[in-house]
Order: C-alpha cells, then sequence, then structure tokens
C-alpha cells in the first residue's frame, strides 16, 4: 500500500512539472494598402479581395481569430494560423454586394500577438451601384402616387432637381437680398 501511494505521488509530481508553458512575445505586422477604395461594382456581383499580411518582427505571429464586419464578407481561405518571422500569409476575401447599395465601408480585424493592442484592422470601401435592369412593381408604384403624385414619379420631386420653382418655395426663400460688394474691396474699379 506505501508503494502504490508512492508512485501516485511521483506520478502526479512529474504530470504536474510538465505542464510548463511557454509565452510567445509580440510581433509588428504590416499590410500593404490596408484601407482600400474600389472601383464601383452593380448590385449582387462579387469583389475578390486579397490582403497579404506581412510578419515583419521578431517572433512568430499566431493568428488567433479574424473577424469580419459584415456576413456579406466571406474569409475564401483560411489563411496560415502561424506565420514566422519575416514570412507572409494571405487572406483572400469574398464580398457579396447583394444586400447593399450605395458607398459601403467593411473590415476585417485581426486577431493575435501582434503589437500594440492586439489586433490589426483592415478596412474597404466599394460604392454598390443598383442595377439598372430593376423595374418598380405594381405595389411600389402605388405607394409612390400616394406620397406625391404622378408627376413626381416622372419627373422626380421638384427639390431633388438641383433648381428652384417659383411657388414651390416659400417667398422669402426666392427673394432674399443680396449684399452687393463695396468698391474698395474691388481693385478693378
Amino acid at each position: 500500500m506505501k508503494r502504490l501511494l508512492f508512485l501516485i505521488t511521483i506520478v502526479g509530481a512529474l504530470l504536474g512539472t510538465s505542464g510548463c508553458k511557454r509565452q510567445i512575445s509580440n510581433t509588428t505586422v504590416y499590410v500593404e494598402d490596408s484601407i482600400r477604395h474600389y472601383f464601383p461594382i452593380r448590385q449582387g456581383e462579387q469583389l475578390s479581395i486579397l490582403y497579404k499580411v506581412e510578419n515583419t518582427g521578431d517572433a512568430p505571429l499566431m493568428i488567433q481569430d479574424i473577424h469580419t464586419s459584415c456576413g456579406c464578407v466571406i474569409l475564401e481561405q483560411d489563411a496560415k494560423r502561424l506565420v514566422p518571422p519575416e514570412g507572409h500569409t494571405y487572406l483572400h476575401l469574398n464580398y457579396n454586394s447583394q444586400k447593399n447599395v450605395g458607398e459601403v465601408m467593411h473590415s476585417v480585424r485581426i486577431y493575435g500577438n501582434i503589437e500594440p493592442n492586439g489586433m490589426k484592422k483592415l478596412s474597404f470601401i466599394v460604392n454598390v451601384v443598383p442595377d439598372p435592369d430593376y423595374t418598380r412593381d405594381y405595389e411600389q408604384l402605388y405607394r409612390q402616387t400616394q406620397k406625391g403624385g404622378v408627376g413626381d414619379i416622372v419627373d422626380g420631386e421638384t427639390r431633388d432637381k438641383g433648381y428652384f420653382i417659383k411657388g414651390y418655395y416659400p417667398e422669402e426663400v426666392i427673394n432674399t437680398p443680396r449684399t452687393e460688394r463695396r468698391e474698395e474691396l474691388n481693385p478693378f474699379n
């Protein structure tokens, strides 16, 4: 019995000392063009994005997680999670513009042993143009006629034209007095 207790104590001591963890220090990361502006794309098109992530520090880069700001940005190919010093990896992202219209900005955050705060933020901006083949259905036209009338459907709202129409704006907006320059400020007189 003493021998069994002695063996259990020895095995427990050996297992307790073999669980030491090695701490990896932080490293620096460089991404060329971490903020990008892409050319406009039509709604529904796919945009393929490739970032080259370089480890410029002395310690290996350990990528713990990669987060995107939207479900429409998908990491196509998982990047290497361990990048040696002076090495690099690629992040291949695919952006689906089906549910976006106008100028959109999305970001990708890489978490790991990155200086100074453990994260590297990448972002891209793209203008998503509506598909020209899109036509309104009868329900949308009916809602539009309830708001402004048929003339607004054909010509657009008068305030969107970029110029005044007499009678649309109050009289004080149209007939505002202009301030004239004083002669002493004009050097050509």
